[in-house]
């Protein structure tokens, strides 16, 4: 399993690259995607994405201080008042192509209403309050296949205290 220093201030240029680059490239390093992953990359962020640094932390829900795990918005809250940030949309398939070398899950279950072991979901704001809208993305290699796959949620489900996500350091943090 990759620790959690791994994205303990993890550089990443987001942005910059049309949709159909950014899919390409994933495409070329083999990456998957599920169909709430396209869902997401068909979103109008991806039209002209600003190109960006980002420093990436990982936490995980009980690192900020949800020993009893947390629905969404309290986790992101949390988040908020240690000085994080949500990464924009976008860092997902960026974030992907920067971690080509995360470790390969303990199993190959892909949904069972509950986050995935050995993910990392990337705290984005969620770019549709629909419920079946996809939410954000994760990163998850299984059987030695990266994925970078979407996820939906309601502010009903509980993220577990185990449960690994990547912010936004920000560079006065």
């Amino acid at each position: 399993m990759m620790s959690t220093a791994k994205l303990e201030g993890f550089v990443v240029r987001v942005g910059g690259q049309s949709r159909i680059e950014v899919v390409q490239s994933l495409r070329d390093v083999g990456v998957h995607l599920n169909v709430h992953a396209e869902t997401l990359l068909a979103h109008p962020a991806f039209d002209e994405p600003v190109s960006q640094t980002l420093r990436i932390v990982e936490r995980t829900v009980e690192q900020l201080g949800l020993e009893e795990g947390a629905v969404q918005s309290q986790v992101f809250a949390r988040a908020r008042t240690q000085g994080l940030e949500l990464c924009p949309i976008v860092t997902g398939p960026y974030l992907r192509l920067a971690l080509m070398d995360q470790s390969n899950a303990s199993d190959s279950v892909l949904s069972a209403g509950r986050a995935p072991t050995g993910a990392i979901h990337i705290a984005s704001e969620p770019v549709s309050e629909d419920v079946e809208y996809p939410k954000g993305f994760y990163l998850r290699v299984l059987d030695g296949q990266p994925w970078l796959r979407g996820y939906r949620c309601d502010d009903t489900y509980l993220w577990a205290p185990e449960q690994r996500l990547a912010f936004v350091l920000p560079e006065n943090g």
